[in-house]
């Protein structure tokens, strides 16, 4: 075999190699976008589902009465959930405080099952008890 037929196999054999390698990185290139292309997914999930609580926690306050302080919730849980009809979604558990007065905060807590509301929570009003006021009771 000739000094030519030599370097042939050689590039032959080689490229042979590289086209492997070649087909790998474009596999780990696949796995790298898709990967950035689901945390894109949920981030962009995530704020439109604080929105949505957000809304929620404000309109469970109006209806209260109360002021939703910081006018904010923060994430406490994240987790996977299945719904009614059986499909899988993100459960996630906020955390909020709210004010009858503004010089108190309350506790709240709100989850979402995907993006619909599966429990609010306001802890019950505590109402002093007057003298003037048993005789309502009775």
């Amino acid at each position: 075999m000739g000094e030519c037929g030599r370097i042939e196999l050689w590039i032959n054999y080689h490229h042979a190699g590289l086209g492997h390698a070649g087909q790998c990185m474009e596999l780990l290139e696949l796995f790298v976008i898709a990967l950035a292309g689901g945390g894109v997914w949920l981030w962009l999930d995530s704020l439109k589902a604080r929105e949505i609580a957000v809304a929620m926690a404000r309109r469970a306050c109006d209806d209260e009465n109360m002021m939703l302080l910081d006018d904010t919730v923060v994430i406490r849980r994240l987790r996977w959930g299945r719904d009614d009809t059986g499909r899988l979604r993100l459960r996630r558990s906020y955390g909020f405080e709210y004010s009858d007065t503004g010089d108190n905060r309350r506790g709240g807590e709100l989850t979402l099952l995907g993006h619909e509301v599966e429990i609010l929570y306001l802890r019950p009003r505590v109402v002093p008890f007057s003298e003037g006021t048993h005789d309502l009771y009775r």
